[in-house]
Parts: C-alpha cells; sequence; structure tokens
C-alpha cells in the first residue's frame, strides 16, 4: 500500500498501532533515566540493544531462514553505519545527557531532529518549501530558547553540558536518518534494523568500555532492570514493529504525528512518575519546537507523499 493510500484496515487496528507509538516512543525517555540511575549509561545502551538484536534476529531466522540476511557487503555496511549514527551517537548521547537535564527537556530538544533534516537538504541544494523554512526557523528558535535558558534551570555547568550533549545526539541522529535513504540498505527492514541494533550495541559497548564505564551488577536496581527489559521488549521492539505495520496500512500525514506527541508524552511521564520539575521555559520553548516541527511535517506531507524529513527509524 502507498504511503498515502486510504486505510484499508479496521480503524481500531490503526489507533491502537499508533497509540502504541505514541506511548512507547514517549516513554523510552522517562525509561532510559530509570536505567541509569543505576547502569552506566553506554553499557546498559550497549545491552539494550544487543539484546533487542540477538532476539529480532533470531526471531527472522527462525521464520525464515538464512534469506533475509542475504545481502552485499556494501548493504551490510550501510546499516551498520546508521546504526552506529542512530544508536551509538544518537541514541547513546541521549542516555549520557540525562545524567545532567531531565528527561523531558531530552524530549523537547530531540524533536528538533525533522528539523535539522530540512538543513541537511538544503546543505544538498534540494529546495524545501518557504512554509518549511518557517517551520525550520521557528522550531529552531525553540531550540535556542530552552538551550540558552536550560530549560528554566539555574544555568548550573551540568546542565549545560546535558544540554550541549543532547543536541550532539540529535545531530548525530539527523545525519543517520539522512543518509538511510542515501545508502545501500537492506531490501528487508527487519534485517536492516537488526544489523543497525547488533552495529549500534557494538559501539555503544566499545564506546562506554573506553570511558571507563563499568557495569557493576550487584549494584544495578530491580527498578533499573525492569526498565531496560521495557526497552529491549516495549521500546525496541513493539514500538518499531507498530510503526513497521502503521507505514504499510495507515496515511503517512497520520503516521508523521508521533514526531509532536512522542515529546509530551515524555514530559508527562517525567513529571508524573519522576516528580520532573516542568517549568514556564520549558513549555514555551517546548510548544515552539513542536510548532516548528508540526509546520514542516504538514508541509512536507502536502508537497510529496513521502519525503526524506519523515525518514526517521526509532527503535
Amino acid at each position: 500500500m502507498s504511503p498515502n493510500a486510504p486505510d484499508t484496515r479496521a480503524p481500531l487496528l490503526v489507533w491502537t498501532a499508533l497509540a502504541i507509538v505514541y506511548v512507547v516512543w514517549g516513554s523510552t525517555y522517562l525509561g532510559i533515566m530509570i536505567v541509569i540511575e543505576t547502569m552506566p549509561p553506554m553499557l546498559s545502551g550497549s545491552l539494550r540493544f544487543l539484546t533487542a538484536a540477538l532476539l529480532l534476529g533470531g526471531f527472522l531466522l527462525i521464520r525464515k531462514g538464512r534469506e533475509p540476511f542475504r545481502m552485499s557487503p556494501r548493504q551490510f555496511g550501510g546499516a551498520a553505519l546508521i546504526g552506529l549514527l542512530l544508536l551509538t551517537g544518537g541514541n547513546g548521547m541521549v542516555a549520557v545527557a540525562e545524567q545532567h537535564i531531565s528527561s523531558g527537556l531530552a524530549a523537547l530538544l530531540v524533536a528538533a531532529v525533522p528539523l535539522w533534516l530540512v538543513v541537511f537538504r538544503i546543505v544538498f541544494r534540494d529546495r524545501p518549501a518557504v512554509l518549511t523554512l518557517v517551520g525550520v526557523l521557528v522550531g529552531f528558535g525553540g531550540v535556542a530558547a530552552l538551550s540558552l535558558t536550560g530549560g528554566g534551570g539555574a544555568g548550573e555547568s551540568s546542565g549545560t553540558q546535558g544540554i550541549v550533549v543532547i543536541l550532539v545526539a540529535s545531530l548525530s541522529w539527523s545525519v543517520g536518518s539522512f543518509l538511510s535513504a542515501r545508502i545501500p540498505m537492506p531490501s528487508n527492514v527487519w534485517t536492516a534494523s537488526t544489523i543497525e541494533m547488533f552495529a549500534g550495541g557494538l559501539g555503544l559497548l566499545a564506546t562506554g568500555s573506553l570511558l571507563g564505564e563499568r557495569l557493576d551488577l550487584a549494584s544495578v536496581s530491580g527498578r533499573s532492570w525492569a526498565a531496560l527489559a521495557y526497552l529491549v521488549l516495549v521500546g525496541s521492539l513493539v514500538g518499531f514493529t507498530a510503526y513497521t505495520w502503521l507505514l504499510g496500512n495507515a496515511p503517512i500525514s497520520l503516521v508523521s504525528t508521533y514526531a509532536y506527541v512522542n515529546p509530551a508524552v515524555a514530559v508527562l511521564l517525567g513529571v508524573l512518575v519522576l516528580n520532573e520539575n516542568i517549568t514556564t521555559q520549558m513549555i514555551l520553548g517546548g510548544v515552539v519546537i513542536l510548532v516548528g516541527v508540526a509546520l514542516v511535517v504538514s508541509t512536507e506531507r502536502r508537497a510529496k507523499s513521502r519525503t526524506p524529513v519523515l525518514e526517521e527509524v526509532k527503535v
């Protein structure tokens, strides 16, 4: 089914899958925050993605045999590179940043990823619509407001460090998203995801080890283990499966709304579960970012049935 084709499945299934993407991907920021309470950020991320890769890869081998894994070296290398950019540089840096800033603020700043993708298109001489450019300017205005004010915090150096790290994470995530549609990749989306998670997990393992991270199993709380299991089974597997199903069974204009719902879910969960402080600056800056993202997404989906702005893999 083409991305903008009318949905032929029961509306209940579509909205159930969409609700999963809304809540699951919005909740991963909370899950990461709980995991890193007693686990190092890089090594815990490595555990998450290597486990998810083994589960998904094993499922593919059982169901389809070796056929899904037949690919060229360039396709394998392309998927591995995307995994390093999205998961090691992107998701790994999010976990590092959440040591210094709230999960809600992290989610709001990561919401700027679609804006970065438009910037990359401009660099490669792809001219977006005027309203898309307006959305980028508006969205980055919100990013600047949150970054300069620290989300309304006291301006401590740790908060500034966290904001810098999350912006680097967003940039890495954006580069990976942009390249994913432009370099050789495995034809099977599940195979590509398996390789991405495996490569990203190895990258996190190597980076964490080089930075001196050590995982002391005796000091890990049951709460952190439960959050890690949630990230593996629900965040990486259920959420991605729901998203992939939606791409084939619902209009992309509906699916793409996750880009500005996930941050709101993340902020709400951070307040309810972790008692995170939400400031006026966070609310105003977040609203500005989401308005910019909404303008970009809505303009792009009218201009084309599918654009690089919407080519983002979340695992």
